[in-house]
């Protein structure tokens, strides 16, 4: 499978590679406490190294989880407001149930120009309640979704970080209605 980014897409890509890479390493050298969520405290873990214990126990509940079809949870670890004027909304999606399931085509919503470029979470939107606006997942010049693409079927038990990148709310705006095709809405916490 062959998929080009623009410079901008591609050092964002790169970005997020090193930082869960880096999570991963951290969350797997841990203290032996016998956390079995690694990908929660991953992520707690990356945004600030400085504090891992003071961060872990605050880590522990995901934003929000979603049950959706053929059996796949969606855990929002985190959504965070960014200097360049967007959020990102990172997570994991997991296959809960006992056999293989194919990730909907669903999910990358109905567009046109997102739906060419392959699977994706390229459907999901920030729903600002007070301020009356949703917000779409942001896409580069070539029309491609910054989110993550290319999703596979999962096995049962298999698990995929995710990330969903989209214009950031004002700056009063901190609680918004995350929505995914084929899950139920849920309210998350923008940090930052």
């Amino acid at each position: 499978m062959s998929i080009r980014f623009t410079a901008k897409a591609r050092r964002g890509m790169v970005a997020l590679t090193v930082a869960a890479g880096l999570a991963v390493g951290v969350a797997g050298c841990g203290g032996g406490s016998g956390d079995k969520k690694p990908q929660a405290s991953a992520s707690a873990s990356k945004d600030d190294g400085s504090k891992p214990s003071a961060q872990e126990g605050q880590s522990d509940e995901p934003l929000a989880e979603l049950k959706g079809p053929s059996g796949l949870l969606l855990q929002v670890t985190s959504a965070k407001r960014d200097a360049g004027g967007f959020v990102t909304v990172n997570g994991n999606l997991k296959n809960d149930s006992g056999s293989t399931a194919v990730i909907p085509s669903n999910l990358s919503g109905n567009e046109t120009e997102i739906i060419k470029n392959g699977s994706s979470l390229g459907g999901a939107t920030l729903v600002d309640s007070k301020g009356k606006k949703r917000y779409y997942v942001l896409r580069d010049t070539d029309g491609r979704p910054l989110t993550t693409t290319g999703l596979p079927t999962l096995k049962a038990g298999e698990s995929l970080p995710v990330f969903m990148q989209f214009p950031a709310p004002p700056a009063t705006t901190s609680e918004v209605d995350f929505q995914l095709p084929g899950f139920p809405s849920a309210s998350i916490q923008i940090s930052g």
